[in-house]
């Protein structure tokens, strides 16, 4: 045989192992030629199959003495899983080669085999040993059902359950309802079936034929394959299995097999390389191919056929216990298939029709609950919150319209608009839930602070907290550089500022937050708690235990935190409740208010200030990254300045991109060592952050080197140009708000995107920002890029995932919206019977008492 070429070992009825004339096994140590004999008195069972079945039971448990030598049986295990292979196959399934693993491979392969072999109803022989008495309890035990009712581990599966455990765990399968809930994201179609004469290179067809042989190969080193031909009324096909010889065993010919998978030619002749394959028993129905075949999302080391198996099983046991949700009138009104039938056919469909069926029941279920959700979260809320002071525009003494009057620019139409929206809310005695989401530079504080005035004005008092002590200290510096705008004067007292508003009056404003001084933090609680403060700016610190703002009339919360934080903190737990407007400086698309932010009322900043300069943007490549570097020298050189944004603080090694404190040392040496560079990222103290911004606005440095840290509430009308590093491990929507940091100023702004990554779509992406400057527009294509659950983070915001809806389906958003509403306005605790299973459901979605369900 020459070096290289394959060696074959072909499995026939024949084969019988060395040394054993009447074709039985001989087990070495005390177990001999006799031993099925013994097998079959002890179960009472003839010398068939399930004897074969004994013996082998009988060779585990001395392998497991042995030490796992494959030494149990002359000629080896392996030998004897061959002559036996017909049988094996049908009452066990596949099994893989012994010989060529690791004793600790060997040991779970065992245990497996012995798992299916209890699940088969072959008992083991009697221990006479504590050895025979550890390894049959060990080797049981994965057959045991284990866990509570519904556990994912109650499944019987071939070969047993247990060694999916953790990997189903990690995909969130930890019971079987989570089971019949992980959907395929697509099917393979192998319904159409083919003559093996019908074949085409490259296309996907399936066939049902017989075997005529298959032999196990091996080529070098690279383990064994299975190769077989199959034939039926019209001609032949050859087949290979890579990596997969053991397969060859339980081929026999003439049994009927159904493949599918790509055609491929070879010299001339069509043939499938690793096809989907199975064995019709006449048993159960085909899985694998010869339908609609689902693709699971997986994880390493379950394969596709493992959790189609696991998933087909849970059908077979849970999909009886699943009990409809949706009332009958929904249905009917809707026309929508039946529960458990549409989970049934999404993961195994009879036709298109059917799955595309299914696909709608399900999406409607999961938009209704999302819009149940923040339906009912509204709901509570009004009725919880009780009362909260009226504030009409025009009373007390006038601060507003002094404010408004003494402003140097013109209002927008878009602000314009909004402020009567708001004005309209708070003059209610319900509190106002609204959302105001506008683009960068849009306005926003402006309108934030005309409704924090009229608490002022009406004798009550007004608190903005934004996310970060940056964005707080910008908010603080914001409101009084606005307030001041007109005649009157700011006198600073550290963290308190006392402000002239026109012949009106002062407005007195603080900032706290957590990384202040602490007598500086200890003077502002006190002043705040005293009713010496009207407006309070800070972050999370001003709704601790330790702060209390009497006669809080308007909460403004800003940027990442969502309404409902302020409120549900100890923001006076009186008969009154104040006002909450939340601003987003994120455009969200209308897909999103509409659905995700349907508890909120909804105002729009659609419209930029006159005069304000497009900022112009442009991708650069990593072979011109010295031409971004001339460019920025050459606008500090024309007194301007400039922001230079990195991904990380630090350099990573599982995180392949530049990092601001390394880029910070690098510029200041090799690139930029005439300029002065700043340094900004979170992880600096309150102090240090607030020196570098001061040094960066009184223009002492020329370029500031930073992280995301500066995406919202920066604003430096001098600074023209944003240069992104690693732009590519950025969102559109985030992208969009580093360049809003630019572009404040009479001069053009410059946005310029370096990235040295070569993935897939990345430059695309970002091609969309040199094109697009809306930021709505900009928001709608990063989450049909990004999906709304890394958009949002619905996760960490307490809302339902979207598994089968899309958030783009208009269709079946409007229709969730409609069905919500008949539902909560009939019935807003869903506790009616009839909608007592849809209660107890958003129940088990929220992690909640909802409804009948509690």
């Amino acid at each position: 045989m020459s070096a290289g070429s394959p060696t074959t070992t072909t499995w026939s009825p024949s084969s019988e192992p060395r040394g054993s004339p009447d074709g039985r096994p001989v087990l070495q140590g005390r177990i001999g030629p006799l031993a099925g004999d013994r097998a079959a008195r002890r179960t009472g069972r003839g010398g068939g199959g399930d004897d074969k079945l004994a013996v082998l039971r009988s060779i585990l448990a001395r392998e497991e003495e042995g030490g796992y030598r494959d030494r149990a049986v002359i000629g080896g295990l392996d030998r004897f899983l061959s002559m036996q292979a017909e049988l094996l196959g049908s009452r066990l399934g596949e099994i893989e080669p012994y010989s060529p693993l690791t004793a600790d491979q060997r040991r779970r392969w065992a245990s497996d085999l012995v798992a299916r072999l209890e699940a088969a109803g072959v008992p083991g022989e009697p221990a006479s040993r504590p050895a025979r008495q550890r390894a049959q309890s060990s080797a049981r035990a994965p057959a045991r059902p284990k866990g509570p009712p519904g556990s994912i581990e109650r499944l019987r599966i071939a070969g047993g359950i247990a060694q999916y455990l953790p990997r189903l765990e990690r995909l969130g399968i930890e019971t079987i309802d989570d089971a019949l809930r992980h959907f395929p994201h697509r099917h393979s179609d192998f319904s159409q079936i083919s003559a093996i004469s019908q074949l085409m290179h490259g296309a996907e067809h399936t066939v049902v034929a017989r075997v005529k042989e298959a032999s196990e190969v091996r080529r070098g080193g690279r383990g064994t394959s299975t190769e077989a031909v199959l034939v039926d009324d019209t001609g032949s096909v050859r087949v290979t299995w890579f990596g997969r010889g053991y397969l060859a065993r339980s081929l026999r010919p003439g049994a009927e097999i159904v493949v599918s998978g790509t055609v491929r030619t070879f010299k001339g002749r069509h043939m499938f390389e690793s096809p989907e394959y199975e064995v019709i028993t006449g048993q159960e129905e085909l899985i694998h191919t010869g339908r609609l075949v689902p693709v699971y999302p997986t994880t390493e080391g379950l394969p596709q056929r493992a959790i189609r198996r696991i998933v087909r099983a849970a059908l077979k046991a849970g999909l009886g216990r699943v009990a409809e949700t949706l009332p009958a009138d929904v249905r009917e009104r809707e026309g929508l298939m039946g529960l458990a039938e549409a989970i049934s056919q999404l993961h195994y469909p009879d036709d298109a029709a059917r799955k595309k069926a299914a696909q709608r029941r399900l999406a409607f279920d999961e938009m209704l609950m999302l819009v149940l959700a923040v339906r009912s979260r509204r709901i509570r809320w009004q009725a919880e919150a009780g009362r909260a002071p009226a504030l009409p525009r025009g009373g007390g003494r006038g601060l507003t319209d002094a404010f408004l009057s003494s402003l140097p620019f013109e209002l927008t139409g878009a602000q314009r608009r909004v402020m009567v929206e708001v004005g309209r809310d708070l003059a209610r005695p319900q509190p106002m839930v609204r959302l105001l989401q506008g683009d960068v530079g849009s306005g926003k504080t402006v309108v934030a602070l005309v409704a924090l005035l009229l608490a002022v004005d009406a004798g009550r008092r007004g608190a903005l907290m934004a996310p970060t002590e940056i964005l707080a200290e910008q908010h603080f510096a914001t409101v009084c550089r606005l307030l001041a705008s007109g005649p009157g004067r700011i006198e600073p007292d550290g963290a308190v500022a006392r402000i002239e508003v026109g012949e009106r009056g002062s407005v007195s404003v603080a900032l706290l937050t957590g990384g202040a001084r602490r007598s500086v933090r200890d003077r502002v609680t006190r002043a705040i708690a005293g009713g010496e403060i009207d407006i309070a700016v800070g972050t999370h610190a001003l709704i601790q235990e330790s702060v209390s703002i009497p006669d809080l009339a308007v909460g403004v919360v800003d940027e990442q935190h969502r309404f409902g934080v302020m409120q549900r903190a100890a923001l006076g737990e009186t008969d009154e409740r104040p006002h909450i407007l939340a601003m987003s400086a994120t455009p969200i698309p209308r897909s999103l208010s509409l659905t995700v932010f349907g508890d909120l009322d909804v105002s729009v900043l659609d419209e930029i200030p006159p005069g304000r300069k497009p900022v112009r943007t442009r991708l650069v490549a990593n072979e011109q990254r010295q031409e971004a570097y001339d460019f920025v020298r050459g606008q500090v050189e024309r007194g301007r300045q400039a922001f230079m944004v990195f991904p990380l603080v630090e350099g990573s090694e599982a995180v392949q991109a530049r990092a601001a404190t390394e880029e910070h040392e690098r510029l200041s040496k090799e690139v930029f060592p005439e300029l002065r560079l700043g340094l900004l990222h979170g992880r600096m103290g309150t102090r240090d952050k607030e020196s570098v911004l001061e040094r960066f606005a009184a223009g002492e440095l020329d370029v500031l080197v930073s992280t995301s840290v500066i995406e919202v509430g920066i604003d430096f009308p001098n600074a023209t140009v944003m240069v992104i590093d690693g732009a590519d491990r950025f969102g559109l929507a985030q992208l969009h708000q580093f360049r809003g940091r630019v572009g404040r100023g009479e001069h053009q702004s410059y946005c310029l995107l370096l990235t040295d990554s070569g993935r897939p779509g990345a430059e695309e992406r970002l091609r969309v920002m040199e094109k697009v400057s809306d930021g709505f527009a900009l928001a709608e294509e990063d989450l049909r890029i990004r999906g709304p659950g890394d958009y949002l983070g619905t996760r960490q915001s307490g809302l339902p995932d979207l598994k089968v809806a899309s958030i783009f389906d208009t269709v079946t958003a409007a229709m969730a919206r409609r069905e919500a509403d008949r539902l909560l306005e009939s019935d807003p605790g869903l506790r009616s019977p009839e909608h007592a299973a849809l209660g107890r459901r958003l129940g088990e979605v929220l992690g909640a008492s909802v409804g009948a369900g509690g």
